[in-house]
């Protein structure tokens, strides 16, 4: 068993054995039914991806789903040491879906043919314990941490089984270890898909990691994490965002964000010696908001993750990471809040990234250039677009609606290794119900 391993157990050792005599969100709970919680988030989902040199393969991928998703959240039972349990259950539907347009990832498939299921749905939950401002869960459960993030961004979030504790005892600090053996994709219904890398195409047994983030300020704050993918990597990451209030409307924030990953163990991913960093400043006047990007990948291979949203750097938007090998990436985004021109909950964000200077010739292990080629000399540039708005009262309150439209452009060299260029359109609408 690996040193993060044993750290994750003693973390939970100590959150089930420390005893504060200070005031605590254990001391104040009300009870395992009394501070119970029960949602319904329904969400309706149009996903349309046009491919423009995908030859010989797909034209396009076109689904429309229904999504339910029904979450359960005990209080915790009075005492120095408190118990309850999460769960949860999801519902897919399809709306629309033909054998030639599946696969968007909204609705499950068929092993044989390839078609959409017409339904599909899942179950599960964790238990969990709490010590003080200290929680413990087991069980199968979505994660947040920058080096190991499930994904929301289809019809139904993936989950994860295994431990997380999160600790909360000193102010201003949030400290969090976990420990991860299996994993559910978004679109599965089974909770024992292997662990599997985004991009090497190598799977792990386990994914360890232990962080804290700290508010040095109310303007400044920093996250530092490390985890071990077991077999594949080590990866270490740091985040520092700054935010200042100039005047009444208007505010300056910087945020930087940096990984380094190493190969570890059997190296199923190959050589590994990987820094990738963004650095993100932005301008807030009223309801205009305005961003720069600059995003750098120094290594012989792209930086690689597991976890659908494991990437917490700037450029990394709808569809494209700009995470090659050595790819240097510039984004100019603008945002606006229809708020002060009389329509509250509408806006919109614009955003163009280009990236260029891939090349993972140099990869010695050949795990990233043996499938499908060299992405020497590559250039991919994206722009997206979105538009929402918010219900603000009424018997819709809540009620959002979400068009997100993306269009993908790279040369030979980046669709050789990224795909092809892309056309993509989303429609989300979503509404949540607040039962308990």
């Amino acid at each position: 068993m690996q040193m993060m391993k044993w750290s994750v157990m003693a973390l939970a050792i100590a959150a089930a054995t420390t005893q504060l005599a200070v005031a605590s969100s254990q001391s104040d709970s009300k009870g395992f039914v009394e501070d119970s919680t029960l949602d319904l988030l329904s969400r309706n989902f149009a996903f349309q991806r046009d491919f423009k040199n995908n030859a010989p393969g797909k034209n396009m991928t076109n689904e429309w789903a229904q999504g339910e998703m029904l979450t359960y959240s005990s209080g915790f039972t009075q005492g120095t040491v408190g118990f309850g349990v999460d769960a949860f259950g999801y519902l897919g539907l399809k709306l629309n879906s033909g054998k030639g347009t599946s696969g968007t990832g909204l609705l499950s498939l068929d092993d044989d043919d390839g078609r959409a299921h017409d339904e599909y749905a899942k179950a599960s939950g964790a238990v969990k314990l709490r010590v003080s401002e200290t929680v413990l869960k087991y069980g199968d459960q979505r994660t947040a941490a920058p080096v190991f993030a499930t994904s929301d961004s289809r019809l139904l979030p993936e989950t994860a089984t295994g431990f997380n504790v999160m600790s909360e005892e000193i102010s201003g600090l949030v400290a969090e270890a976990g420990h991860f053996t299996a994993y559910s994709n978004r679109n599965e219904t089974n909770f024992d898909d292997d662990l599997a890398t985004n991009y090497s195409g190598a799977t792990a047994d386990s994914i360890s990691y232990f962080g804290a983030t700290y508010g040095v300020t109310d303007e400044l704050s920093t996250s530092f994490y490390a985890s071990e993918v077991e077999d594949n990597w080590r990866q270490y990451y740091a985040n520092v965002n700054y935010a200042v209030e100039l005047a009444d409307d208007q505010k300056l924030a910087v945020d930087f964000n940096i990984y380094r990953t190493n190969e570890y163990g059997d190296a199923r991913s190959g050589e590994i010696g990987n820094t990738t960093f963004s650095l993100a400043p932005s301008y807030t006047l009223g309801a205009h908001k305005f961003t720069v990007a600059y995003q750098q990948v120094r290594g012989d291979t792209p930086f690689d993750y597991v976890g659908g949203d494991s990437i917490f750097v700037a450029n990394s938007v709808q569809y494209g990471d700009f995470n090659a090998a050595g790819e240097k990436s510039y984004q100019a985004r603008y945002d606006i809040d229809m708020t002060s021109f009389g329509v509250p909950g509408l806006s919109f964000m614009t955003r163009y990234v280009r990236g260029s200077e891939m090349d993972n010739s140099h990869d010695n292990s050949g795990v990233y250039t043996g499938t499908p080629g060299s992405s020497k000399g590559g250039k991919e540039w994206e722009q997206n677009f979105e538009a929402k708005y918010v219900v603000q009262d009424g018997v819709a309150k809540d009620l959002s609606l979400r068009l997100r439209e993306a269009v993908y452009r790279g040369n030979e060299q980046a669709n050789g290794v990224y795909g092809p260029d892309v056309n993509e359109v989303r429609l989300i609408a979503e509404y949540p119900l607040s039962i308990l």
